[in-house]
């Protein structure tokens, strides 16, 4: 799970935040304090809920961060103006030398080792029709030369290659050697991370597993059968209507009269 954006916190220091929670899950069980992790809550779930709320835990050691990120800046701009400029003739022909060099470096191989299939075979095939001439012996040896050089320039970018990459890993680690911080930068790192431990992790820690409810990433405890909600329709109340409201009296039809008339038809006239 990626950490969560925090106001306390910048982006290049949210490993370091992670690496203090994971020393501090790792050994948590050597403190009293946290002797429920594994019972209560597991590590994968306490550092689900810490990564969850930085935020929160980052913000109780503000103030140790403001000052190691202000001096860590003083360095940076110290170092930066300590630099020469790049933007004089020289470095202009620095760079300018740096990318004629690469592509020296790249072509080489491409072109002399073409040169050396072109000059090979149309030097052999020379030889194979007319054995006696010499502009075919003349062909290969060209050919042979261009291919010992396409096979120097290989080696030497093979060995440019390693050189650049053994100098940046060396560059790397002494940038990310601690032993070459200055001792103010060393002492408010260290300041920073006792606080952020003390007083963040620690105590959140705790909290969590003194309630396992509370928190993002809390575990959710299986429903018993009387506290499963009853999701769909009830049966309708099929009661009698003494239940219900009181019924209204039921009309009442007659039969239609079918006696006969006062009068029949025209062959029954009336007296």
């Amino acid at each position: 799970m990626q950490m969560t954006s925090a106001p306390h916190l910048l982006a290049e220091d949210g490993p370091e935040y992670e690496r203090i929670l994971g020393d501090a899950l790792r050994h948590a069980h050597e403190r009293p304090d946290l002797e429920g992790v594994g019972d209560r809550l597991n590590t994968e779930q306490l550092r689900t809920m810490a990564l969850g709320a930085t935020a929160l835990i980052t913000a109780s050691a503000a103030t140790e961060y403001e000052h190691y990120v202000t001096a860590r800046g003083e360095l940076r701009r110290a170092a930066a103006e300590e630099m020469p400029p790049l933007d004089g003739p020289q470095s202009t022909a620095a760079r300018g030398g740096a990318g004629v060099g690469a592509v020296v470096t790249v072509l080489t191989p491409l072109l002399a080792g073409a040169a050396a299939v072109i000059f090979l075979l149309v030097g052999y095939l020379l030889r194979a029709v007319n054995p006696s001439l010499a502009f075919g012996r003349s062909l290969v040896t060209a050919g042979w030369f261009f291919a010992c050089v396409a096979a120097a320039a290989i080696l030497v970018a093979a060995v440019g290659l390693l050189v650049t990459a053994l100098r940046n890993g060396a560059t790397s680690l002494e940038a990310e050697d601690e032993e070459e911080l200055p001792e103010e930068v060393a002492r408010a790192r260290e300041a920073w991370r006792h606080a952020l431990l003390e007083r963040g992790i620690l105590p959140f820690l705790r909290d969590a597993l003194d309630d396992p409810t509370a928190g993002p990433a809390a575990r959710t405890p299986h429903p018993s059968p009387d506290r499963i909600p009853k999701i769909g329709y009830s049966r309708p109340d099929f009661s009698g209507p003494e239940n219900g409201p009181a019924a209204g009296p039921r009309p009442t039809f007659t039969s239609p009269d079918f006696t006969s008339p006062d009068f029949g038809g025209p062959e029954h006239q009336p007296e």
